[in-house]
């Protein structure tokens, strides 16, 4: 087992080398400045579009925000708790620092991929919708290869990866932590509650995950805010440290080993990833099933979910294990995560099952929502007869997720990812031309869904 971690771990550091992650970050900075900072100046008409009670009008399988819920589903869940303890406890606080500046490019990037996936989405041989990188990579790049290659390891981190295993494991660890439940117990309640959803389809998912997420979201905010409010005089330190130490380094301090400045980077970067999944490419395929008439309408309101995931709950949590000083100790994962709450609301009780109950029903959801991004992908790899047997393989593999070691599955959910990064971000670069002129397009248009705002710049 040691020798199998050994090499997981070096072919883990060469895939998160400085390559992919220039290509991550970079991608998102040069699509930044393209679209003339689009996501700074156009985030209020975002934020109103995704809160619009107005129905869209276009094809499509569920409305705009149930999109958004369903990638938010996938991408709000173990990152956003033990995600950001790993990077802290690894690259020490500057972590969330290169975490933010990697989120504030990587929403260009989601913008850009989620326009790609409904500029060029089709419909299925049973009239849904369908769409994603493997699309415009065959469509808009003409490349079969790089489409099916990015299917094949989007499937992989469905299978392997985000989709079952650390979510898996972040449940059963928590429900026995806080609520002393069996690990076998565990698993078949969350088994069978997977196989009821998942049997449904993109609209059951997308009506778990626009009641689910919301709710959650909002409580786990609420759980932050409160612990960062009793400790409000320690805050100006707090983020002082986590700018100082992004371009210093952290000294080892407590139970903590000490990091430079590249580690900071490597892990806030790819923790950071992990959690938005900007550049992945897997939003785009729920960006795809969306009800609308304009390409440019899903990309801003699917942008979003990088500024909600990282921005904010990333953030809650990451200010959180500073504030607390649990970043120091001897813990790690969610039971530094769980500390930090613990301590911060002065209660061994609450603190500890505000954040077993969060991680619960963010790690369900993200299961829901690889569930499709697999299905979306093994559509396209052998049609639609391949997608009964595929759930019937991932359902078994979260059933087998529970009883899986730690590390192991942290290391193989970071190889997948940045694998399944690489061929979608070759797309987003090929098509950037498309993606710059349907902006301009839709901000030049006289229309009360497109206002005139600043155009593009060329």
């Amino acid at each position: 087992m040691n020798s199998l971690h050994s090499l997981l771990q070096s072919i883990d550091s060469f895939v998160w080398g400085p390559p992919l992650l220039l290509l991550l970050v970079g991608t998102g900075a040069y699509l930044t400045f393209r679209l003339g900072l689009l996501q700074l100046r156009h985030l209020p008409t975002a934020l109103k579009m995704v809160f619009s009670k107005n129905p869209q009008s276009g094809q499509g399988d569920v409305s705009s925000f149930a999109a958004l819920c369903t990638a938010l589903s996938a991408t709000i869940g173990t990152g956003n708790i033990v995600g950001v303890a790993t990077a802290i406890k690894i690259g020490g606080p500057g972590a969330l620092f290169w975490m933010w500046l990697a989120a504030f490019f990587g929403m260009a990037t989601k913008y850009a991929e989620c326009l790609l996936a409904v500029k060029y989405r089709e419909t299925d041989s049973r009239g849904q919708m369908i769409g994603g990188p493997m699309y415009y990579l065959e469509k808009g790049v003409g490349s079969k290869f790089l489409a099916k290659l990015f299917a094949f390891f989007a499937l992989g981190v469905a299978c392997f990866g985000i989709g079952t295993f650390p979510q898996v494991n972040a449940i059963v660890d928590a429900a026995y932590l806080s609520f002393s439940i069996p690990q076998e117990y565990t698993a078949v309640v969350l088994t069978l509650l997977v196989t009821v959803v998942t049997l449904g389809g993109i609209q059951s998912i997308a009506k778990v995950a626009g009641k689910v997420i919301p709710t959650m979201a909002l409580l786990y905010v609420i759980a932050c805010v409160s612990v960062l409010a009793l400790n409000f005089e320690q805050l100006p330190a707090a983020i002082s440290l986590v700018i100082t130490s992004a371009f210093t380094g952290t000294a080892a301090t407590g139970g903590f080993l000490g990091a430079g400045i590249m580690l900071a980077i490597q892990s806030g970067v790819a923790r950071g990833v992990f959690s938005n999944e900007s550049g992945l490419g897997s939003a785009p395929m729920a960006a795809a099933a969306a009800k609308t008439d304009s390409c440019v309408r899903q990309g801003l309101i699917s942008m979003t979910g990088t500024f909600f995931d990282t921005i904010i709950i990333c953030t809650m949590t990451g200010l959180t294990l500073i504030i607390t000083g649990a970043w120091q100790g001897e813990l790690a994962g969610a039971a530094m995560t769980t500390h930090a709450f613990a301590m911060g609301l002065s209660s061994d009780i609450l603190g500890p099952m505000m954040v077993s109950v969060g991680l619960m029903f963010f790690a369900f959801t993200t299961i829901l929502g690889w569930n499709y991004y697999g299905e979306r992908c093994i559509t396209y790899l052998f049609g639609v007869k391949a997608i009964l047997p595929y759930k019937v393989i991932f359902i078994a593999l979260v059933a087998s997720g529970a009883f899986m070691e730690l590390d192991l599955i942290w290391i193989i959910a970071d190889i997948v990812n940045g694998l399944m990064a690489i061929p979608n971000l070759i797309g987003v670069i090929a098509l950037r031309h498309v993606v710059v002129e349907e902006t301009r397009l839709f901000f030049n248009k006289p229309s009360s869904n497109s206002p005139n705002l600043q155009p593009v710049a060329n």
